[in-house]
């Protein structure tokens, strides 16, 4: 702690503890036990306490108070748990008789504070704080505590609930890690004190008839296996489940138990506890019984736990998928009667007729598929899955369900129209099953099936009774397919239904770019530019691209009255340009493409538009441009480049500034690998005053960089000046070697150096003035090559990065501003005292 701090650690504690100061501000209270923490991490000695005892008798004040506010008695809980994290703390808080009184029978757990929630979570995050030591945890266990926080498991305030779990966590570990040195032996009889009265809660919470306590200790049971406890103790993990594991049978089998659905989470952290490491034994078949017993939604997340697990024996993992692709066997084999095509599984984990009846249920048949479909959708991201998804069965199961949503199959079998009436115009179905339809587009078995599939996709995106947000996933599952479908083996026929589905897409493009819903024009354009991403070296894709109205339409909605619409046609025509006007060899489709238009109009756009979405585009696309090498030549790309910035300098975007120096950046980078022998390294002395160098220098002085980025160091928004300073600090890597830099001291007798000193104090200040002086004692010409290479070589540079890269809290954030502040909020020092945040 510092001196400063130690002097006003007296009057924070003398107000916290007075009854006539007003509240303060919860915030404060808990930076104050942030600053407590950290200063207790660093140093468990007992001279924190000896030393500021106004930290005690803050304890002793507010313990003597008949009615204190339930922030300060929290406060104090938590502050007292702090302070006895350490063992000589506590031992000195003992003798001082202070703990027994906050944690105790007679502290406030007796009185009527203790109605207040946030009082009796203060007293468990108090008690987990001190708990780091055996003293502690012994205290705890023979002054009644563990009763207590036993108690405060069922807490109507699942705050107080889940903090009381976790200490019990805490408490067991701790004890186990403590108090035993052979766990390799561990015996039922063996548990040490403290872990055994948790152990017997646990057990007799679960033969118990409350069916809340039955859910208390299960949920205890899953926080113990999932957390530390169940790979550091392993020996007694497995202890601990072997006295339960038959307990929580019985729960599977008595299907009235309402506890059942905290089961799969319980199977599931002990599955990935170390203890069971091995294929043997009795655990697995219980999991094997929950997977059997378990209603469908039940087991989904136990099931797709199981597959992500790499020890899990490979008779459960099948049985675990079989258990997720029940529900689409039910769909694909409830479509047609009798079945047409094999369904996907030969047999069922459970009895077929629990999904049929979920399936059946307008109230339960979607939840129960969007479930199946997330962890499906989950599985198919998975790098390395250990069994094999019957993929061509599957897709033809999504392409059943997509089709009863839109009531385009009509089912000859009771029970699929039964689920037809049932999923009709269910956007939530629709969502999960195009999602999970565009992650089967990575597998390469599918391809049969290519043709129904585009008719499902494009029956969507026909429709008029499809939803913006279930187009919007139809055009990105779209996206995926039109990639797989240029992968496909080239031939006549392929070739010939590949321009079909091309032109029928296309064809449906054109009209939802017209569309009255601004979110459907919005989505159209983030799918046209999908598609020019992926497809444009595509010839027979930019074929059927430039023959159709798409470019025409785009290019009119760069003038939409939605904001958002504009600027995904900013983006959608810079990638079209790509084809249209920087393409090898572009194609004539009309002057109106030319270059010169398209580049007039975004640079319109960047200019003039009132919002900011379109102009962010714009600079976007213009850097696309400028790094794929699209403006030209040397001297076209630095006019390009120089009345891009002079634009943005002015935006009051932030976000349109910063992408003016992403673009400077980008030229920077590339007029040094053109002008440069070895771009890569920096250039020695010898060789500065070299012709690449001066010509290096005098494109940048042309291009107007330096007033940006020097202007750009003081602005308003720290990210801009930041990367400002990152490119010149780059800048002055490329053209001076650090045993080079100019002595500030020794140019400013020239004017140039005279003008740097002036802009070395002005940065230093923080603030540049609007408009640059360019002559007299104090001007800085930022179009001199000659001044900016003395710029960059006399101007700290990397003092500044240091500074732009300060936390903008590191000094009002600081535990001596804290302090005043509370002092200041309780009237006891003058406002110009503070340093108020």
């Amino acid at each position: 702690m510092t001196r400063e701090c130690a002097v006003l650690l007296p009057g924070v504690c003398a107000a916290l503890a007075d009854p006539r100061q007003p509240g303060l501000d919860d915030t404060c209270l808990e930076k104050l036990l942030d600053w407590f923490r950290s200063l207790t991490w660093f140093d468990p000695t007992v001279e924190l306490v000896q030393d500021n005892p106004c930290l005690t008798e803050l304890l002793t004040s507010v313990l003597a108070l008949p009615d204190a506010s339930p922030s300060i008695l929290s406060f104090t809980l938590q502050l007292a748990g702090i302070l006895a994290s350490s063992e000589s703390r506590f031992q000195h808080l003992q003798q001082e008789k202070l703990l027994g009184r906050l944690f105790g029978r007679e502290g406030p757990r007796g009185g009527a504070a203790w109605e207040e929630a946030s009082v009796r979570s203060a007293w468990l995050k108090g008690v987990h704080s001190m708990l780091q030591h055996l003293p502690a945890l012994h205290c705890l266990c023979s002054t009644g505590g563990m009763d207590v926080i036993f108690t405060l498991q069922g807490d109507p305030s699942l705050f107080v609930a889940s903090a009381a779990s976790q200490l019990l966590v805490h408490m067991l570990t701790f004890s186990l890690e403590s108090e035993t040195s052979k766990a390799l032996s561990a015996k039922d009889s063996d548990w040490p004190a403290c872990a055994q009265m948790i152990v017997k809660h646990i057990k007799e919470s679960l033969q118990s008839s409350s069916a809340s306590h039955i859910e208390q200790s299960l949920k205890l049971l899953s926080s113990l296996f999932g957390s530390c406890f169940g790979s550091c103790c392993a020996a007694w993990t497995e202890v601990l489940w072997l006295d339960i594991a038959k307990q929580i049978e019985s729960f599977l089998l008595e299907e009235t138990v309402q506890a059942q659905p905290l089961l799969a989470n319980l199977l599931l952290n002990v599955a990935r506890s170390s203890a069971f490491c091995g294929t043997e034994g009795s655990f697995w078949a219980l999991v094997t019984s929950a997977l059997e017993h378990l209603t469908p939604v039940q087991a989904g997340p136990l099931a797709v736990g199981l597959l992500k697990l790499c020890k899990c024996p490979q008779d459960v993992r099948i049985q675990a998928l079989t258990v997720l692709l029940q529900p689409m066997d039910c769909i694909l084999r409830a479509a047609s009667q009798p079945l047409e095509c094999a369904g996907l599984l030969d047999e069922s984990v459970s009895d077929p007729v629990t999904v049929e009846s979920l399936l059946s249920s307008k109230t339960s048949c979607a939840g129960l598929l969007c479930q199946t479909l997330t962890h499906l959708e989950k599985l198919l991201s998975l790098k390395h899955l250990r069994v094999d998804l019957p993929c061509v069965s599957l897709l033809r199961s999504l392409m059943t369900i997509l089709q009863f949503c839109n009531g385009f199959l009509s089912p000859t079998s009771p029970l699929g129209s039964t689920i037809s009436r049932n999923l009709i115009n269910c956007s939530r179905v629709q969502k999960s099953a195009l999602d999970v339809l565009a992650a089967l587009s990575e597998k390469k078995d599918c391809d049969t099936l290519i043709g129904s599939l585009f008719d499902v996709l494009l029956a969507y995106l026909q429709s008029p009774n499809t939803s913006p947000t279930v187009l919007k996933k139809t055009f990105q599952a779209t996206s995926k397919w039109l990639v797989h479908l240029q992968e496909l083996p080239s031939s006549n026929s392929q070739w010939q239904q590949t321009e079909k589905i091309l032109e029928d897409v296309l064809e449906v493009l054109q009209k939802r770019l017209c569309s009255p819903c601004w979110e459907v024009r919005d989505s159209s354009l983030e799918f046209l530019t999908s598609m020019v991403k992926c497809l444009r070296d595509q010839k027979e894709f930019r074929q059927c691209l430039l023959s159709s109205e798409v470019l025409r339409l785009t290019e009119n909605l760069l003038e939409d009255p939605e904001s958002y619409v504009r600027a995904s046609a900013v983006t959608a025509v810079g990638h079209l340009a790509l084809i249209t006007c920087f393409a090898p060899e572009p194609p004539v489709i009309g002057n109106q493409y030319n270059k010169e238009s398209i580049v007039a109009k975004l640079q319109e756009i960047l200019s003039t538009d009132s919002e900011g979405f379109p102009r962010r585009a714009v600079i976007s696309i213009f850097t696309k441009w400028l790094r794929e090498g699209c403006t030209g030549q040397l001297e076209d790309t630095e006019q390009f480049v120089s009345r891009v910035i002079q634009t943005v300098e002015h935006d009051l975007d932030w976000e349109v500034r910063l992408g003016g120096l992403e673009l400077v950046e980008v030229f920077c980078s590339q007029s040094i690998c053109q002008l440069s022998q070895c771009p890569y390294a920096p250039v020695s002395s010898a060789v500065t005053s070299s012709t690449p160098q001066n010509e290096l220098l005098q494109v940048f002085c042309r291009a107007k960089l330096f007033g940006f980025l020097f202007g750009s160091l003081c602005d308003c928004d720290k990210p801009v000046g930041q990367r400002a300073c990152d490119v010149l600090v780059g800048l002055r890597g490329h053209f001076y070697p650090m045993s080079t830099l100019e002595n500030p001291q020794e140019i400013e007798d020239s004017p140039a150096g005279r003008g740097i000193a002036w802009l070395q104090r002005t940065l230093r200040q923080g603030s540049l003035a609007q408009n640059f002086p360019t002559d007299g004692d104090v001007g800085v010409d930022f179009q001199d090559p000659e001044s900016m290479m003395l710029a960059l070589g006399a101007i700290d540079l990397l003092e500044l990065h240091d500074e732009l890269n300060k936390s903008s809290d590191h000094m009002e954030e600081s535990p001596q501003s804290l302090l005043q502040d509370i002092l200041a909020a309780v009237g006891t020092i003058e406002d110009n005292e503070v340093d108020c945040y």
